[in-house]
C-alpha cells in the first residue's frame, strides 16, 4: 500500500479539487431551482400543486436510492470510478430541460439529474471524510456542503435573473451545459481515489462494526437513528421550500428577479452558513448543534406564513438557511464518528437514502395538504414537524466526545470554561453500539 497521511492540511489539494467538483454537483440542482415551477405553470398548463411538485418527487426517489447502492459500491468499484459515471447522466439533462415537448421530459431528466446527484455528491463527500481523518470531519463536511450549496444558490439567482432577461426557455439552461462538462473533465482527469486513506484509517481504528448497517443506521442505534429521521425531515421541508416557495411569492405578486432572490438567499444562507457551523460540529455537542438547528427551520417555516413583505421573507429565508447551515455537516459528521472505515460508506448511503427520500414525501406531501387546504396549511404543517423533529433528537440523542453543549456556551460561558477546565464536559451518556 502506497504510504498515505490523513488530514486536511496532508491532502489539500485534492480536498480542493473535490470542493471545485461539488460546487459543479451543486450547480446542476440550481438550474432548476428558481424557474422550473413557472415553466410548469407557463408552458404546460399545470394547475395542480402535486402535479407540479412530481418532478421533486421522482428527482428525490431516484436520488436516494442512487445514494443508497453508491454507498454500496463505494468499496468495490471505487469513489472516483463512480464519480466519473455519476457525471456521464449528467450530460443530457439541459438539452432535455431546455428542449422538453411535455412535461415527461422534464421528468426523465430529473431521474438522470437524481442519479447524478446521488453518485456525484455521495463519491465526494465519502472521498473527503476518507482524506481528513477524525480530527477535522464537520469541517471538511462544512466546506464541502458549503460549496454545493452556494453553487445552488448562484445558479438559482443566475437562471432567474437569465429566466427574466430572455425568457424561461432555452437560455437559462445553457449554464448546465458547462457545468456537466466541467464537472466531468475535472473528476475524470484530476481526481484521486481514496481506497488507501480508507485502508490507512482502518489499520488504527477502535470503533466496532455495526451488526446491521441498515437497520443500525436507520433506526436501532440511537445516534445514527436520531440523524437519519431529523436528516429526512430537513430535506422534505427544502423539497417543500424548492416547490412552494416561488408559488407562494408569485401569488403575492412579487416579480421573477424578487422570487430569484427569496429562493437564492436561503441556499446562499444554508452554503455560506457552513463555513462556520462545520468547525463549530467538531467542537460543540453535536446533538446541540442539530436539535437548535432544526428547532430553527420549524420555526422560520410556521412564521413564512405571517410574512407580507419582501424583507420579511428575505429574513425568513435567511433564519431557515442558518437553521439548516447547523444540521447539514452535523448529519454527515455524526455518522462518520459513529461507524467504523469499513462501514462508513454504506452507513453514509443509508443516511442519505433516507435524506433524500424527504425530497420525495416533502413533495407529495406538500402538494396533497395544498392543493386541499392552501399553501400557506401546508408550509405550517412542515414547520410543526421540522419542530417534532428537533425534540426526537432532544429525547433521543446523546453524544459521543467530551463536548460542551452550545447553549451553555453561549448563556453561561464563564462558567463552562472553568467547569471544562477541572473535569470534562459531556451533554450525555454514550450511546451504546
Amino acid at each position: 500500500m502506497p504510504s498515505v497521511q490523513l488530514g486536511l492540511k496532508e491532502n489539500v489539494n485534492q480536498f480542493i479539487l473535490l470542493i471545485v467538483v461539488n460546487a459543479f454537483v451543486g450547480g446542476m440542482i440550481g438550474l432548476e431551482r428558481s424557474i422550473l415551477p413557472q415553466i410548469a405553470e407557463t408552458e404546460f398548463h399545470m394547475a395542480a400543486k402535486t402535479a407540479i411538485l412530481s418532478f421533486i418527487v421522482v428527482f428525490g426517489s431516484v436520488k436516494a436510492i442512487t445514494n443508497y447502492y453508491t454507498g454500496s459500491l463505494a468499496n468495490k468499484v471505487g469513489r472516483k470510478n463512480l464519480l466519473v459515471i455519476g457525471w456521464l447522466f449528467a450530460l443530457p439533462v439541459p438539452f432535455l430541460l431546455m428542449t422538453a415537448q411535455n412535461w415527461n421530459w422534464i421528468m426523465f431528466a430529473n431521474v438522470l439529474l437524481g442519479i447524478n446527484q446521488g453518485l456525484t455528491w455521495s463519491s465526494t463527500v465519502v472521498m473527503k471524510i476518507d482524506l481528513v481523518g477524525e480530527k477535522n470531519r464537520g469541517f471538511a463536511m462544512g466546506l464541502n456542503e458549503f460549496a454545493g450549496y452556494l453553487a445552488v444558490a448562484l445558479v438559482a439567482f443566475a437562471t432567474g435573473l437569465v429566466a427574466a432577461t430572455y425568457g424561461l426557455r432555452p437560455y437559462p439552461f445553457y449554464i448546465g451545459i458547462v457545468l456537466s462538462l466541467a464537472g466531468l473533465l475535472t473528476s475524470w482527469f484530476f481526481v484521486k481515489d481514496t481506497k488507501h486513506h480508507v485502508a490507512q484509517e482502518s489499520s488504527n481504528n477502535s470503533i466496532p462494526k455495526l451488526s446491521n448497517v441498515f437497520w443500525d443506521t436507520t433506526l436501532f442505534n440511537k445516534n445514527l437513528g436520531s440523524v437519519t429521521q431529523a436528516g429526512l425531515v430537513n430535506n422534505l421541508n427544502d423539497g417543500m421550500a424548492w416547490g412552494l416557495f416561488p408559488i407562494l411569492l408569485a401569488q403575492k405578486g412579487f416579480e421573477i428577479s424578487q422570487i430569484a432572490f427569496v429562493t437564492a438567499v436561503y441556499p446562499a444562507v444554508w452554503g455560506i452558513g457552513q463555513l462556520f457551523t462545520g468547525k463549530l460540529s467538531d467542537y460543540f455537542c453535536k446533538k446541540s448543534m442539530l436539535f437548535w438547528g432544526m428547532f430553527l427551520q420549524g420555526i422560520a417555516l410556521v412564521f413564512f406564513v405571517f410574512a407580507s413583505s419582501f424583507a420579511h421573507y428575505i429574513v425568513l429565508a435567511s433564519l431557515l438557511g442558518w437553521g439548516t447551515a447547523m444540521v447539514y455537516p452535523t448529519f454527515l459528521a455524526t455518522v462518520a464518528e459513529n461507524t467504523h472505515p469499513q462501514d462508513r460508506a454504506k452507513s453514509l448511503g443509508v443516511f442519505r437514502l433516507w435524506r433524500d427520500l424527504g425530497y420525495a414525501i416533502g413533495a407529495v406531501l406538500t402538494g396533497l395538504i395544498a392543493d386541499a387546504f392552501g399553501i400557506n396549511t401546508s408550509v405550517v404543517v412542515i414547520g410543526i414537524l421540522t419542530l417534532f423533529s428537533s425534540l426526537i433528537i432532544e429525547k433521543r440523542m446523546r453524544c459521543k466526545s467530551n463536548s460542551p453543549k452550545l447553549t451553555d456556551w453561549l448563556f453561561k460561558k464563564n462558567k463552562i470554561k472553568t467547569h471544562h477546565e477541572k473535569t470534562p464536559y459531556t451533554c450525555g451518556a454514550e450511546t451504546p453500539a
